[in-house]
Protein backbone atom coordinates (compact mmCIF):
# COMPACT_ATOMS: atom_id res chain seq x y z
CA UNK A 1 0.00 0.00 0.00
CA UNK A 2 1.29 3.47 -0.87
CA UNK A 3 1.90 6.09 1.78
CA UNK A 4 0.77 8.98 -0.44
CA UNK A 5 -2.50 10.10 -1.98
CA UNK A 6 -2.13 10.68 -5.72
CA UNK A 7 -4.55 13.62 -5.91
CA UNK A 8 -2.80 15.40 -3.03
CA UNK A 9 0.62 14.71 -4.55
CA UNK A 10 -0.51 16.02 -7.94
CA UNK A 11 -1.82 19.28 -6.49
CA UNK A 12 1.62 19.99 -5.03
CA UNK A 13 3.53 18.77 -8.08
CA UNK A 14 5.15 21.38 -10.31
CA UNK A 15 5.89 20.16 -13.81
CA UNK A 16 9.07 21.48 -15.39
CA UNK A 17 7.76 20.99 -18.95
CA UNK A 18 7.88 24.20 -20.98
CA UNK A 19 7.44 22.71 -24.45
CA UNK A 20 5.15 19.70 -24.67
CA UNK A 21 3.90 17.47 -27.48
CA UNK A 22 0.31 17.43 -26.23
CA UNK A 23 -1.84 17.39 -23.11
CA UNK A 24 -3.14 14.08 -21.82
CA UNK A 25 -5.59 13.39 -19.01
CA UNK A 26 -4.65 10.57 -16.64
CA UNK A 27 -7.57 8.68 -15.12
CA UNK A 28 -6.90 8.38 -11.40
CA UNK A 29 -8.66 5.06 -10.92
CA UNK A 30 -9.88 3.45 -7.71
CA UNK A 31 -6.55 1.69 -7.16
CA UNK A 32 -4.07 4.44 -7.95
CA UNK A 33 -5.34 7.21 -5.69
CA UNK A 34 -4.63 5.34 -2.46
CA UNK A 35 -3.35 1.76 -2.78
CA UNK A 36 -0.89 2.26 -5.63
CA UNK A 37 -0.29 5.98 -5.84
CA UNK A 38 3.43 5.29 -6.34
CA UNK A 39 2.58 3.81 -9.74
CA UNK A 40 0.42 6.82 -10.59
CA UNK A 41 3.25 9.18 -9.61
CA UNK A 42 5.75 7.29 -11.77
CA UNK A 43 3.26 7.36 -14.65
CA UNK A 44 2.98 11.14 -14.45
CA UNK A 45 6.75 11.62 -14.19
CA UNK A 46 7.31 9.22 -17.10
CA UNK A 47 4.86 10.98 -19.41
CA UNK A 48 6.32 14.35 -18.48
CA UNK A 49 9.81 13.06 -19.24
CA UNK A 50 8.52 11.91 -22.62
CA UNK A 51 7.28 15.42 -23.33
CA UNK A 52 3.60 15.44 -22.36
CA UNK A 53 1.59 17.69 -20.10
CA UNK A 54 -0.34 15.48 -17.69
CA UNK A 55 -3.52 16.54 -15.97
CA UNK A 56 -5.72 14.59 -13.58
CA UNK A 57 -9.36 15.40 -14.31
CA UNK A 58 -12.13 15.42 -11.73
CA UNK A 59 -13.78 11.98 -11.77
CA UNK A 60 -15.19 9.34 -9.47
CA UNK A 61 -14.36 5.63 -9.54
CA UNK A 62 -14.79 3.78 -12.84
CA UNK A 63 -17.71 1.61 -11.74
CA UNK A 64 -15.87 -1.62 -12.51
CA UNK A 65 -16.30 -3.00 -9.00
CA UNK A 66 -20.07 -2.52 -9.18
CA UNK A 67 -20.24 -4.17 -12.58
CA UNK A 68 -18.19 -7.15 -11.40
CA UNK A 69 -20.86 -7.88 -8.78
CA UNK A 70 -23.80 -7.30 -11.09
CA UNK A 71 -24.86 -4.01 -9.47
CA UNK A 72 -25.68 -2.40 -12.80
CA UNK A 73 -27.93 0.38 -11.50
CA UNK A 74 -25.15 1.76 -9.32
CA UNK A 75 -22.62 1.34 -12.14
CA UNK A 76 -24.95 3.29 -14.45
CA UNK A 77 -24.99 6.23 -12.03
CA UNK A 78 -21.20 6.16 -11.82
CA UNK A 79 -20.80 5.95 -15.59
CA UNK A 80 -23.09 8.88 -16.28
CA UNK A 81 -21.42 11.01 -13.63
CA UNK A 82 -18.02 10.41 -15.23
CA UNK A 83 -19.38 11.06 -18.71
CA UNK A 84 -20.72 14.43 -17.55
CA UNK A 85 -17.45 15.31 -15.83
CA UNK A 86 -15.30 14.44 -18.84
CA UNK A 87 -17.41 15.21 -21.91
CA UNK A 88 -16.11 18.76 -22.35
CA UNK A 89 -12.40 18.02 -21.92
CA UNK A 90 -11.67 14.63 -23.53
CA UNK A 91 -11.08 14.63 -27.28
CA UNK A 92 -8.67 13.25 -29.88
CA UNK A 93 -6.31 16.10 -28.99
CA UNK A 94 -6.65 15.60 -25.23
CA UNK A 95 -7.21 11.86 -24.68
CA UNK A 96 -7.96 10.01 -21.45
CA UNK A 97 -5.19 7.59 -20.51
CA UNK A 98 -5.62 4.74 -18.04
CA UNK A 99 -3.22 2.67 -15.98
CA UNK A 100 -5.57 -0.15 -14.86
CA UNK A 101 -7.15 -2.13 -17.75
CA UNK A 102 -10.44 -3.01 -16.06
CA UNK A 103 -11.00 0.62 -15.08
CA UNK A 104 -10.14 2.50 -18.28
CA UNK A 105 -11.70 -0.11 -20.56
CA UNK A 106 -15.04 0.43 -18.83
CA UNK A 107 -15.16 3.76 -20.68
CA UNK A 108 -14.82 1.87 -23.94
CA UNK A 109 -16.84 -1.27 -23.34
CA UNK A 110 -19.69 -0.50 -20.92
CA UNK A 111 -20.16 3.27 -20.77
CA UNK A 112 -21.85 3.63 -24.19
CA UNK A 113 -24.44 1.06 -23.07
CA UNK A 114 -24.88 2.56 -19.60
CA UNK A 115 -25.25 6.14 -20.80
CA UNK A 116 -28.65 7.80 -20.45
CA UNK A 117 -30.15 9.24 -23.63
CA UNK A 118 -28.74 12.74 -23.10
CA UNK A 119 -25.24 11.30 -22.66
CA UNK A 120 -25.19 8.84 -25.58
CA UNK A 121 -23.16 11.00 -27.97
CA UNK A 122 -20.78 12.12 -25.24
CA UNK A 123 -20.26 8.49 -24.16
CA UNK A 124 -19.35 7.48 -27.72
CA UNK A 125 -16.86 10.35 -27.99
CA UNK A 126 -15.35 9.45 -24.63
CA UNK A 127 -15.06 5.79 -25.63
CA UNK A 128 -13.21 6.71 -28.84
CA UNK A 129 -10.69 8.83 -26.97
CA UNK A 130 -9.96 6.61 -23.95
CA UNK A 131 -6.83 4.46 -24.08
CA UNK A 132 -4.89 2.07 -21.96
CA UNK A 133 -1.38 3.50 -21.44
CA UNK A 134 0.29 1.00 -23.78
CA UNK A 135 -2.08 1.74 -26.66
CA UNK A 136 -1.35 5.44 -26.34
CA UNK A 137 2.43 5.04 -26.09
CA UNK A 138 2.38 2.62 -29.03
CA UNK A 139 0.50 5.13 -31.19
CA UNK A 140 2.98 7.85 -30.22
CA UNK A 141 5.88 5.56 -31.14
CA UNK A 142 4.30 5.05 -34.57
CA UNK A 143 4.01 8.85 -34.96
CA UNK A 144 7.67 9.28 -34.10
CA UNK A 145 6.94 11.16 -30.87
CA UNK A 146 8.58 8.57 -28.58
CA UNK A 147 11.77 6.69 -29.35
CA UNK A 148 14.27 4.35 -27.73
CA UNK A 149 17.01 6.96 -27.35
CA UNK A 150 15.22 8.30 -24.24
CA UNK A 151 15.82 5.00 -22.46
CA UNK A 152 18.74 3.04 -21.07
CA UNK A 153 21.07 0.97 -23.24
CA UNK A 154 21.42 -1.64 -20.49
CA UNK A 155 20.10 -5.14 -21.02
CA UNK A 156 17.20 -6.74 -19.17
CA UNK A 157 14.94 -9.74 -19.50
CA UNK A 158 11.22 -9.30 -18.86
CA UNK A 159 8.39 -11.78 -18.62
CA UNK A 160 4.93 -10.26 -18.56
CA UNK A 161 1.43 -11.46 -17.80
CA UNK A 162 -1.49 -9.80 -19.58
CA UNK A 163 -4.74 -8.78 -17.88
CA UNK A 164 -7.89 -10.71 -18.91
CA UNK A 165 -9.86 -7.56 -19.80
CA UNK A 166 -6.93 -6.34 -21.84
CA UNK A 167 -6.63 -9.65 -23.68
CA UNK A 168 -10.34 -9.71 -24.47
CA UNK A 169 -10.67 -6.15 -25.77
CA UNK A 170 -7.36 -4.86 -27.13
CA UNK A 171 -4.77 -7.69 -27.02
CA UNK A 172 -1.39 -7.49 -25.27
CA UNK A 173 0.74 -6.66 -28.32
CA UNK A 174 1.01 -3.01 -27.27
CA UNK A 175 2.41 -3.97 -23.86
CA UNK A 176 5.19 -5.95 -25.50
CA UNK A 177 6.01 -3.10 -27.86
CA UNK A 178 6.14 -0.61 -25.00
CA UNK A 179 8.32 -2.81 -22.79
CA UNK A 180 10.75 -3.18 -25.71
CA UNK A 181 11.28 0.59 -25.95
CA UNK A 182 14.67 0.24 -24.22
CA UNK A 183 16.50 -1.31 -27.16
CA UNK A 184 18.22 -4.06 -25.19
CA UNK A 185 15.18 -5.22 -23.25
CA UNK A 186 14.10 -8.75 -24.18
CA UNK A 187 10.39 -9.26 -23.55
CA UNK A 188 8.44 -12.50 -23.43
CA UNK A 189 4.75 -12.88 -22.71
CA UNK A 190 3.82 -15.71 -20.38
CA UNK A 191 1.21 -17.85 -22.21
CA UNK A 192 -1.17 -17.73 -19.25
CA UNK A 193 -4.90 -17.35 -19.07
CA UNK A 194 -6.42 -15.75 -15.98
CA UNK A 195 -4.06 -15.33 -13.03
CA UNK A 196 -6.82 -16.72 -10.81
CA UNK A 197 -7.58 -13.55 -8.89
CA UNK A 198 -10.31 -12.33 -11.26
CA UNK A 199 -10.97 -9.01 -9.55
CA UNK A 200 -12.00 -9.80 -5.99
CA UNK A 201 -12.75 -13.49 -6.66
CA UNK A 202 -9.47 -14.79 -5.26
CA UNK A 203 -9.74 -12.63 -2.14
CA UNK A 204 -12.91 -14.43 -1.06
CA UNK A 205 -12.35 -17.32 1.35
CA UNK A 206 -14.59 -19.73 -0.53
CA UNK A 207 -12.69 -19.14 -3.78
CA UNK A 208 -9.12 -18.98 -2.53
CA UNK A 209 -8.16 -22.60 -3.19
CA UNK A 210 -9.55 -22.52 -6.73
CA UNK A 211 -7.87 -19.20 -7.34
CA UNK A 212 -4.48 -20.64 -6.42
CA UNK A 213 -5.06 -23.72 -8.58
CA UNK A 214 -5.70 -21.47 -11.59
CA UNK A 215 -2.47 -19.60 -10.92
CA UNK A 216 -0.59 -22.90 -10.69
CA UNK A 217 -1.73 -24.00 -14.14
CA UNK A 218 0.72 -21.83 -16.11
CA UNK A 219 1.51 -18.48 -14.49
CA UNK A 220 3.14 -19.45 -11.19
CA UNK A 221 5.38 -22.20 -12.66
CA UNK A 222 6.57 -19.84 -15.41
CA UNK A 223 7.56 -17.19 -12.87
CA UNK A 224 9.31 -19.68 -10.60
CA UNK A 225 11.25 -21.04 -13.60
CA UNK A 226 12.43 -17.58 -14.69
CA UNK A 227 16.04 -16.60 -14.11
CA UNK A 228 16.58 -14.66 -10.90
CA UNK A 229 17.38 -11.38 -12.69
CA UNK A 230 14.28 -11.56 -14.90
CA UNK A 231 11.82 -8.72 -14.28
CA UNK A 232 8.22 -9.84 -13.91
CA UNK A 233 5.62 -7.44 -15.29
CA UNK A 234 1.84 -7.45 -14.97
CA UNK A 235 -0.57 -4.70 -15.98
CA UNK A 236 -3.41 -5.52 -13.59
CA UNK A 237 -3.51 -4.67 -9.90
CA UNK A 238 -5.16 -7.97 -8.98
CA UNK A 239 -2.67 -9.85 -11.17
CA UNK A 240 0.30 -8.35 -9.34
CA UNK A 241 -1.25 -9.22 -5.98
CA UNK A 242 -1.90 -12.78 -7.11
CA UNK A 243 1.64 -13.22 -8.42
CA UNK A 244 3.22 -12.02 -5.19
CA UNK A 245 0.89 -14.11 -3.03
CA UNK A 246 1.41 -17.23 -5.13
CA UNK A 247 5.14 -17.03 -5.86
CA UNK A 248 6.61 -14.48 -3.40
CA UNK A 249 7.93 -12.61 -6.46
CA UNK A 250 7.12 -8.93 -6.88
CA UNK A 251 5.60 -8.04 -10.24
CA UNK A 252 5.90 -4.51 -11.61
CA UNK A 253 3.56 -2.42 -13.71
CA UNK A 254 5.10 -1.73 -17.15
CA UNK A 255 4.97 2.01 -16.46
CA UNK A 256 7.21 1.47 -13.42
CA UNK A 257 9.67 -0.46 -15.55
CA UNK A 258 9.76 2.25 -18.21
CA UNK A 259 10.15 5.02 -15.64
CA UNK A 260 13.10 3.21 -14.07
CA UNK A 261 14.62 2.73 -17.56
CA UNK A 262 14.66 6.45 -18.43
CA UNK A 263 18.07 7.93 -19.10
CA UNK A 264 19.07 10.29 -16.31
Amino acid sequence: MSSKNLNKWYKKHNSTNSDTKKTIYLFNDEFKNYLESDIGIKAILLFESLGYTVRIPQTIESGRTWLSKGLVRTAKKVANKNIELLKDIISSDTPLIGIEPSAILSFRDEYPDLAIENNKDAAQKLAKNSYLFDEFISSEIDKGNISSYLFTDKSAKIKFHGHCQQKALITTKFTKQVLELPKNYQVEEIPSGCCGMAGSFGYEKEHYELSMKIGEMVLFPAIRAAEKETIIAAVGTSCRCQIEDGTKVKAFHPLEILYDALKT
